[in-house]
This record gives structure tokens, sequence and C-alpha cells, in this order.
């Protein structure tokens, strides 16, 4: 059987109000292609279908007008789990209905466990893969809260919950296993050691429960992971993956590959896996620099053959506030329209010591590393927003993990 594996499509997203709309049905109906011409036999959406709990009346024709082209093609069976930024009620509301063309939708954890386990069968009906699809796993599904508790033992008690949740569902699938039918999970959460970008929210307060590759049971032969953006392995675990967003969602994701994963199962296990990189159709780009270096970045700018005007983020590095920046951006386009501009001017001052910054009688030693590294981006960065070194920050919680792998180990 042939699978593909898609996630955070994030329908309705916004990037600084500008919408994205065409940028997503662009990617639908080449996602509709690609299915056809690769003869594809499911589908699997690993979360985040909508950007908000409560998607615009165009997001959801985009979704549903998705769902009705892929009627009566070769893809035979669709599964479709809840993300963090989902509504349960809003995706589960046509659940049954949907049920009716093959398309399986589990919004959230369900009362029966044995709900999110699905069998998909050939054309003779013969069962060719079980996909146990979890979805997002809300504090609520997993674990109860203990009044005055540490971070510590909240950090292991949802672990523990999460953890818990795939091992039970495993064994339900344990007599597919014995007959020689593989099987494939999904998941919506931040596994350990995995890269962000500054367009994901937090799953977790302070992404509270990454769990490491190998504790996803071993019963698995491929794990479809949602919610981080970057195209991804999980702690070197061929297959458990991230197939990350179909567009960029923020600029720091400008340097990413956008993707889609086609995997083949045959003989009982996962026989093949394809990165297919997804076609772009507007470019996000950061120019950052003084006015000069910028204006040589516009100049010779070329936007190549995309559909789209690029989106390019201008960071001005200036001693002082330029006031007409956006009149000598429009100056150095000199009448084309293949950019649109996204301006912050960063001011250039005197580096801040640490210490200065912290209020008084407050001692660096007080603080958790995160928080001691969070106020030195902020004196770095002293005119600006988070989204200026989220990037930063982001990766500082990898390292903590690595390290606190390596101090365990």
């Amino acid at each position: 059987m042939r699978v593909l594996h898609t996630s955070d499509w994030h329908l309705g997203k916004r990037l600084e109000q500008c919408e994205r709309t065409d940028e997503h049905q662009h990617f639908l109906d080449w996602l509709v292609q690609t299915i056809q011409e690769q003869q594809v036999e499911a589908l699997v959406i690993a979360g985040d279908i909508f950007d908000t709990g409560s998607p615009s009346n165009a997001a959801l024709k985009q979704y549903y007008d998705f769902l009705w082209h892929l009627r009566g093609s070769c893809c035979r069976d669709i599964v479709i789990i809840g993300g963090n930024h989902d509504s349960v009620s809003t995706l589960n509301a046509p659940r049954a209905l949907l049920r009716y063309f093959n398309v399986h939708v589990i919004g959230g954890a369900t009362a029966d466990i044995r709900e999110e386990i699905i069998p998909l069968t050939d054309a003779a009906g013969q069962t060719q893969l079980v996909v146990c699809a979890v979805p997002f796993l809300r504090d609520k599904d997993i674990r109860l809260s203990v009044p005055g508790e540490t971070y510590t033992e909240q950090e292991a008690r949802l672990k523990r919950g999460i953890c818990a949740h795939y091992e039970e569902v495993a064994t339900h699938v344990q007599p597919y296993k014995e007959q020689g039918i593989p099987v494939m999970a999904t998941g919506h959460l931040f596994a350990a050691g995995s890269a962000a970008s500054d367009s994901e929210k937090e799953i977790h307060v302070g992404n509270l429960g990454q769990i490491c590759g190998d504790q996803f049971p071993a019963a698995f032969d491929y794990v479809a992971l949602g919610h981080l953006h970057r195209p991804q392995i999980v702690n070197g675990f061929q297959h458990i993956r991230y197939s990350g967003s179909p567009i960029p969602l923020s600029f720091s994701e400008v340097e990413d590959k956008k993707l889609i994963i086609i995997l083949d199962f045959a003989d009982g296990r996962l026989s093949r896996l394809e990165e297919v990189q997804v076609p772009v159709c507007r470019k996000l780009v950061r120019f950052r620099g003084d006015i000069d270096k910028i204006r040589r970045h516009i100049t010779t700018f070329d936007n190549g053959d995309h559909p789209y005007p690029a989106w390019v983020e201008i960071q001005v590095e200036t001693e002082n506030f330029i006031h007409d920046l956006e009149n000598q951006l429009l100056d150095m386009l000199g009448g084309r329209n293949h950019l649109q501009f996204f301006t912050r001017q960063v001011r250039q001052t005197a580096t801040q010591a640490l210490e200065a910054s912290l209020p008084e009688m407050q001692q660096l030693h007080e603080l958790q590393p995160k928080e001691v590294f969070r106020k030195r981006c902020e004196t770095a960065f002293p005119t600006g927003s988070e989204a200026d070194y989220s990037d930063l920050l982001g990766t500082f919680d990898e390292l903590l993990e690595i390290m606190h792998q390596q101090e365990s180990g």
C-alpha cells in the first residue's frame, strides 16, 4: 500500500495580516495532482489542518473542496488527526458523514482507544495497513493535575501519560502484527531533540512532555508526526518523521525545504520512503544590513518564475530612526512589483551587561538557564520583539535537550 504523509497545513494562516489563501490553494491543487500521479492509496494528515479553532469560511471551503476532489480517486482512505491548533469539535462535527467517503477523522483523544485504530483495506477488501491515529493529546486526556507538584514531577507525569497512550494503542494492534500486517502511528507533539521554528506554539507549558524516538513502541513500522514545521527525522530513527508544513509559515522557515513523504508498505513492513519537494509559489526572503546593503539586495533580487511576488522581511540596521524608510524602499524597486516588504528597524546600540538588566536584588543564579538566555537575547535585541530571537530560543531548547540526554545516558 502506498501512503502519503503530510501535516501542518494551517489553513487560514496569515503573515502579518496578509492572506495565504492563494499559496494554500496552490499546494492543495498540487497535492491532488501528486496523489493521482503517484497512485497514492491512503493520505495521512498529522494535525493542524487549520490555524485556529474557529477557521474562516474560506479555510473551511478549501478543506472540504480538497476532500471532494479526492472522491473516487486512487486514494481510497484519508486519515485526519487533530493538532493543537485544531478544534476537536470542529473537526469531529462532520465525522459520521465523512466516514461514508472513507475519510477517518480523529479530532481528539477518544473515550474508547480502539476507535483510534483504523484498518485500511485494498480494492479486494483485504487489510493491508493499520493506522493508529493518535491525535494531539491534551493535558486532560493523559494526566490529572496534582496540586503542588514541581516542574520535574509535572514533566514526568506528562511524559508517562503520552507514552502510556501509545503503549495501550500498541497492545491492540498485536493481532495484526501476528498476521504480518504493517502498522503506522500518528502523533502531534514535540519530540525531544527536534528543531522548531518561530511559528509553532508551545504544545504544553515549556513544551513539557517531549518524548524520545525510542519511547515509541516497536510495533510501529512508521510514525507520522505533526507540529514542527521543519521536515526532520527524530533522534536518528529513519521511520519516525515530521513531514513539516507545506508552505513557509514564518520568515524563520525561509531556508527550509518543504516536503511531503510517500511511503510504500509491503511484506509486513515499510519497504520504501521517498521525500517529495513541494513546489514554491511565493518566496519568503530575509534581508538584513545597513541601508546600502539592503539596496544591493533589492536591486539584485531575482524572483525567478514564481507566480506571486516575494515577501521580504527587511531588517535595517541603523543608529538613528529612518522616518521615510518605506518611501526609500519603494524607490529602490524602481516601479517593479516583484517584492512586498515587511520592515523592521534595528537600532545599533552598545551591548548592555546582562547583570545590569536584572531587577534589583535578583541574582543570576536564581534564574533557570532558559531565562538567563532569554534575558541575554533581550539585551542583544533591545528594540525588537521576541520574534527577532525566537530561532535562538528554539536552538537553545534543543541544546538543553541534547545536554540532558548526554547526562542521563
